[in-house]
């Protein structure tokens, strides 16, 4: 049996993940327990201090799955404390696990740390840079996350690693910055982009971290279901028309309705609509061993049908 600790295990890939590990010693952590089941082991742990020192010097879990991240931080968080949970955060994880003798650290990136760049390929490999975009909170954090396990990799390879840079996540009851855009009256396209999105279902997810924290090889995987749907894949699977603006017009319209208030977006949010990355998972299927169960169309379809009921 492998001991595992899971930091940001109240939420939604945390809470999956609970039942995919059941039959392991897994202790889950977050600021608070919420939804977690009483059944499995709780302990408090806020990434940003202390806490990741003293909670994995007292287990000395096997392994270390990292989930804690700010993905769609809450009207009024400021930039500077998601950067704690982020960064400062991934930092204190990777510490303890260097200086207690984790064996295996498992850590969930996104495919935003290859940030939202017009030559991006599609899709895109895992040997393709980290290259997220300053003006982007989350992007430019999970850089920053990539290069220091990119140093950590370097300077201490008896820990292993297992990087997931993960897509668009959609379970039942997700509700994010991404979903608000697919249940708008129309969908926003920019005008000449596809806009494509990947997909990965909750419960591949939840597979494919328990393969990473038990049996699968190390290294950086790709994950999001086969395929991609374009902003026209979108407005056909929901049956809502598109409105296409010109890029230069979205931005002045933000430029403006960002300091009255009027949104939280400003002009470079263009550019997440424009140019969103697209992830070959070859990689988690050939070497990682995982063929998630559903494409990201199919993702869609599921996601789509419980918003419905």
């Amino acid at each position: 049996m492998t001991s595992i600790l899971v930091t940001g295990g109240a939420g939604m890939v945390g809470l999956a993940l609970a039942d995919a590990l059941q039959s392991h010693d897994i202790v889950m952590t977050d600021l608070v327990r919420g939804n977690i089941p009483k059944q499995v082991n709780f302990q408090r742990m806020d990434v940003t201090g202390g806490d990741p020192d003293a909670v994995i010097a007292s287990l000395r879990p096997d392994v270390v799955v990292h989930l804690a991240s700010i993905v769609t931080p809450p009207r009024g968080m400021s930039r500077n404390h998601a950067y704690a949970v982020d960064v400062t955060g991934t930092r204190n994880i990777l510490d303890a696990c260097v200086k207690y003798g984790v064996k295996r650290l498992v850590v969930t990136s996104s495919g935003a740390a290859y940030g939202y760049h017009p030559d991006n390929p599609i899709p895109l490999t895992e040997d393709a840079p980290c290259r997220g975009n300053p003006e982007f909170p989350y992007a430019d954090h999970k850089r920053q996350v990539e290069e220091m396990l990119a140093i950590a990799r370097q300077q201490h390879p008896t820990l292993e690693q297992v990087v997931l840079r993960i897509g668009t996540v959609l379970g039942v009851g997700t509700d994010n910055q991404i979903t608000s855009l697919f249940q708008r009256k129309r969908l926003l396209a920019i005008q000449a982009s596809d806009s494509p999105f990947v997909f990965i279902w909750t419960r591949d997810l939840a597979k494919i971290v328990q393969r990473a924290a038990t049996d699968g090889p190390s290294g950086i995987y790709n994950v999001a279901g086969d395929g991609w749907m374009s902003i026209d894949d979108l407005a056909a699977a929901l049956d809502k028309p598109i409105l296409r603006l010109p890029a230069w017009a979205l931005k002045a319209a933000l430029a403006v309705a960002k300091p009255l208030g009027l949104s939280q977006y400003g002009p470079e949010q263009v550019r997440f609509l424009q140019y969103r990355p697209v992830l070959d998972n070859n990689r988690l299927k050939s070497v990682f061993g995982y063929t998630p169960e559903l494409t990201s169309a199919e993702v869609f379809d599921l996601w789509r049908t419980e918003v419905d009921r």
